[in-house]
């Protein structure tokens, strides 16, 4: 038997899968959690690698290994190779007065949209490092490198000495345009003003090297990349996840280019892409609730589904961490319609799951109108655990979900690399499919009209 190691290096904890080359089995896991904070020192990744390869038991009998990892951060490396200052992560908003100033230099949002594919906001690398050389000039100097933070790892892992990247997180930096498959140096020297080394952009089953175990390292990707990887998507299937952020993400043989900016024109880790739409707010919404209720996470599930639909007018817009899609970093929550009569525990936990998700329905109506097919929907992440989720979904998305057992997805993916990568096919491997949950409600548009009323406002 033949295994493969998966490593999830997410923002808030590093997972570890080893599963069957062949069949997609799994055998051991662990984890360790990262720190807390929109920006982190790169070594506590290490660390947490490190504790979390111990807990799945080593990697002494792994062939291959590939790393789904945390979007666009930004790691700066001097001309040693040392870490420049703490790495900023997808989830920092200081840079979005940059974001904004790039878009009106480069002539909005169109221009973007045909050079990369992409509109850039504050969680793009490119910004980060225009508010670096404003604000920091000094750290600017210093660095000679950039990088994300997947190929901070598999760079470490391979003793520094492969300092590589794939195209689909390549396409999250805002320098690196997916139609044309090449950086664009010009963009970053804009952002900068000046081109540090950047990762080589490998193909999906290119050797990114070995470890000193011997271990053959796949290129890896981003986690929305890996996503779609763990869980099989092809083109046609459109994937909610809902997690620390929420995404909505389909695969598609041709790229898109929104100019405003609603739709990321990503690339995908098998040869397709991934248009993709993002909202800050996701699972924590539901824990925000749970916390102002006075409740588990499971108790608000039933509270939610003990409410009536539409929450008998009350509407969350959850924006409780600013939010990206809309583009309103600075935003916060808003209650809506609130009165005497429907001031109860069941009604908010409605609201906070019914806006929670009207926040994805956007994402999805974006991603339909840019002529993306969509044959299913499949709902995974935490926030997919939850049954008030699940069961609401469809009357706010108007369509049926797909809800897939629980999982580790994006290592998933990262490992069902590793063993493409090991097995030098054409094709990634097909693996046993989890067992999906079809869950299906009458459409009730009403909730998404309350809710565009509130976030338009």
């Amino acid at each position: 038997m033949t295994l493969v190691a998966g490593v999830d290096s997410s923002t808030q904890s590093c997972k570890v899968v080893i599963r069957d080359a062949e069949t997609g089995a799994l055998l051991r896991h662990g984890s360790a959690p990262h720190p807390d904070g929109t920006e982190v020192d790169p070594q506590a990744w290490l660390h947490a690698l490190e504790v979390a390869v111990a807990a799945a038991g080593g990697l002494g009998d792994i062939a291959a290994l590939s790393i789904g990892g945390q979007q666009h951060g930004m790691v700066c490396l001097d001309s040693a190779g040392e870490v420049v200052r703490d790495a900023l992560l997808w989830n920092d908003t200081r840079s979005a007065s940059a974001a904004a100033d790039l878009v009106t230099e480069m002539g909005g949002g169109q221009a973007w949209a045909d050079a990369i594919g992409s509109v850039p906001v504050a969680s793009f690398t490119i910004t980060k490092l225009r508010w670096l050389a404003t604000n920091e000039p000094e750290s600017m100097a210093r660095t000679a490198s950039v990088c994300l933070p997947h190929d901070y790892l598999t760079w470490h892992l391979s003793g520094r000495t492969s300092f590589v990247t794939d195209r689909g997180d390549a396409s999250g930096t805002g320098y690196w345009s997916p139609s044309g498959d090449a950086y664009r140096l010009d963009l970053l020297k804009l952002a900068c003003g000046q081109a540090p080394r950047l990762p080589t952009v490998l193909r999906p089953t290119d050797v990114a090297g070995t470890t000193h175990g011997g271990v053959t390292l796949g290129p890896g990707t981003g986690d929305n990349a890996a996503a779609a990887l763990g869980v099989q998507a092809g083109v046609g299937d459109v994937v909610v996840s809902i997690g620390t952020s929420g995404t909505v993400f389909g695969v598609s043989p041709t790229a898109t280019a929104d100019r405003t900016g609603t739709i990321a024109g990503f690339a995908d880790a098998t040869g397709n892409y991934l248009p993709l739409v993002c909202t800050l707010n996701a699972a924590r919404v539901l824990s925000a609730a749970a916390n102002l209720v006075g409740c588990s996470l499971d108790q608000l599930s039933e509270l939610a589904l003990a409410a009536p639909a539409g929450a008998e007018g009350l509407t969350l817009l959850p924006y409780l961490e600013g939010e990206r899609t809309p583009n309103r970093p600075d935003a916060t929550g808003v209650i809506g319609g609130l009165t005497g009569a429907n001031a109860t525990p069941a009604n908010l936990a409605r609201a906070a799951v019914e806006g929670m998700l009207c926040g994805l329905a956007d994402g999805l109506d974006a991603i339909r109108a840019a002529g993306v097919p969509i044959r299913r929907v499949l709902l995974i992440g935490g926030g997919a655990r939850s049954s008030a989720v699940q069961r609401i979904a469809p009357a706010v998305f108007g369509v049926p979900v797909a809800v897939p057992e629980p999982s580790e997805y994006v290592a998933d993916g990262a490992a069902r690399q590793a063993a493409w990568v090991h097995s030098g096919a054409a094709q990634p491997p097909v693996w046993h499919s989890a067992q999906v949950q079809r869950f299906e409600a009458d459409p009730a548009p009403s909730i998404r009209e309350r809710y565009a009323e509130l976030r338009d406002h």
